[in-house]
């Protein structure tokens, strides 16, 4: 028996069964207080239990509160049950259905550098600075420089996450096309078959398909700049060509490399787009030229025009032009061309000739009509076959 506050009570036991075995007869339960709060006192409910009337289930003292739906309210849930409830990662809390493309350098100055490559035709992956994107090759290795001018919290990692570029196919999950994901030359044991971007050289790399976007990405610790060195390298492959029909079918992609903690909050975000083809560096060429020929129209247009010359002397020249090209026409004399197309050269030859011999042709039909004019000059002659065919133009 123990005195508690001057009241005298059985020494309650680890069980409410425990407390059935022992007599009633030595318990001596004394006046209790009645509870405000209570509909029945102490007493009664204690003399309840051991006549077998209430169960000892009901003295929990955690009893699980029923859900209560009221018309009218929401749904009241009891403390003890969020106590069962599984934590939610950050990861599926923070994770965007789109994903942002800007970049964020953040608090760490978190940056983004590739190896200096031209654009041979043996290259497997090459960085164009201008058109800020990347072209490589089919699971060839694509190094990723990564800077930060401040050091990232403890435990921070790095996320790479391919999306599409255009709006209209911006919501898609961006897959490998089922020809390359089944085919086993290029998958191994330790990415899944439908990830795109891989991590070559890194066991610490974990594969995430996002539950509620469905997206996949590749996530590795943050490792610190070694001694001598100001960047971390990343060893990315692509595992899918753009071109491929059932994967990206052609549609550009952006891939987003971000740093997080490792509780999910983002640290910095960089972007740049990604072309997986046959030759990197042909196709860095040819859209680099095109880029200049785009924009080459804008750069005409902020030249100076100078003013056309006034009509008065256009049209003074253009009449002694054409009163010396009447005057020359009645002159005889060879002439000479500077041709400097082959082609061209025979053309006007054969104009030349079908000229000469349509002259001859004339020629003769006026001997045979006009008898009395054979015995005119040659020039003469002439002069009064060009006035019969103008006989406007005196």
């Amino acid at each position: 028996m123990q005195r508690r506050g001057g009241m005298e009570g059985p020494s309650l036991p680890g069980s409410a069964f425990e407390i059935m075995m022992d007599p009633i007869e030595d318990l001596d339960l004394g006046p209790m207080p009645s509870s405000p709060l209570s509909q029945d006192t102490f007493q009664t409910l204690w003399s309840s239990i051991m006549d077998g009337k209430v169960e000892p289930s009901l003295l929990d003292p955690n009893p699980p509160c029923p859900m209560s739906f009221e018309e009218g309210t929401s749904p009241q849930v009891a403390e003890a049950d969020y106590n069962n409830l599984e934590p939610i990662s950050s990861a599926f809390v923070s994770a965007p259905i789109i994903p942002s493309t800007e970049d964020y350098v953040g608090d760490h100055g978190f940056e983004l550098a590739f190896e200096q490559s031209g654009t041979a035709k043996s290259v497997t992956c090459t960085y164009s600075p201008k058109l800020n994107k990347l072209f490589c090759q089919l699971a060839k290795t694509c190094p990723v420089h990564i800077k930060v001018s401040n050091l990232p919290p403890f435990g921070a990692v790095i996320r790479a996450m391919a999306v599409y570029k255009k709006s209209e196919h911006v919501a898609e999950v961006v897959k490998r096309c089922p020809h390359h994901e089944r085919n086993q030359d290029y998958n191994d044991s330790n990415a899944p078959p439908q990830h795109l971007i891989r991590v070559e050289a890194n066991q610490l790399a974990q594969y995430i398909d996002d539950p509620n976007t469905k997206r996949h990405s590749v996530v590795v610790p943050y490792e610190k700049a070694q001694v001598g060195a100001d960047s971390t390298t990343l060893l990315l492959n692509f595992m899918c060509n753009s071109s491929c029909m059932g994967g990206m079918n052609r549609r550009a992609i952006l891939a987003i490399i971000t740093l997080e903690t490792l509780q999910g909050d983002l640290l910095g975000r960089r972007c740049f787009e990604v072309r997986v083809c046959a030759c990197p560096g042909r196709d860095r060429k040819s859209e680099e030229e095109n880029a200049e020929k785009a924009t080459a129209p804008k750069m005409k247009s902020k030249k100076v025009v100078v003013p056309a010359p006034p009509r008065s002397s256009s049209s003074e020249n253009a009449k002694r032009s054409a009163a010396g090209s009447s005057n020359n026409e009645s002159e005889s004399g060879p002439y000479i061309l500077q041709i400097r197309d082959r082609k061209h050269y025979r053309m006007l030859k054969v104009i030349l000739e079908a000229l000469e011999l349509r002259e001859e042709k004339l020629q003769g039909e006026e001997e045979e009509a006009e008898p009395e004019t054979r015995r005119l000059p040659k020039a003469k002659r002439k002069r009064l076959r060009l006035k019969e065919e103008n006989p406007d133009s005196d």
